[in-house]
C-alpha cells in the first residue's frame, strides 16, 4: 500500500513552484502568469491543511474539491508559460506531472468521500 504524505507533497509543490518562478526574467506577461501559478500551487496545500482540520465531513469534501480545482488551475498556468530554455522546460514538466498526480489523488479522495455520504 502506497502512503501519500499529502501535506508534505503539497508543501513541496508550492516550494518548487516558487523556486521555478524565480528562473524567469521579468516581463508583464510572465509576471501575471507566475503570480497566478504561485497562488494556485500554494492554495492546494493550504486547502489540504484546512481539509485535515475540518469539523465536518461536508467541510472536508468542500476543501478537497478546492484542492482538486487548484491543482487543475496549476496545470493550466504551467502549460500557459512559454519556456525557451531546455533546463527550465524539464523543471516545468516535473511540476506538471506532480500537479497532475495531485489532481488525480484529490479527485479520488473526493469521489470516495461523496460515495460514503
Amino acid at each position: 500500500m502506497t502512503i501519500y504524505d499529502l501535506e508534505n507533497r503539497t508543501f513541496k509543490l508550492s516550494s518548487q513552484v516558487y523556486e521555478f518562478s524565480r528562473q524567469f526574467s521579468y516581463s508583464r506577461e510572465n509576471d501575471q502568469i507566475l503570480k497566478q501559478l504561485i497562488r494556485s500551487a500554494s492554495s492546494v496545500g493550504a486547502n489540504y491543511i484546512e481539509a485535515n482540520e475540518s469539523f465536518s465531513k461536508k467541510d472536508f469534501i468542500y476543501r478537497i474539491k478546492i484542492c482538486r480545482k487548484e491543482a487543475k488551475e496549476t496545470i493550466y498556468w504551467l502549460r500557459l508559460l512559454i519556456v525557451q530554455n531546455e533546463e527550465i522546460e524539464i523543471d516545468r514538466e516535473l511540476l506538471l506531472n506532480e500537479a497532475r498526480e495531485l489532481h488525480a489523488i484529490f479527485g479520488k479522495i473526493y469521489r470516495s468521500s461523496t460515495r460514503n455520504k
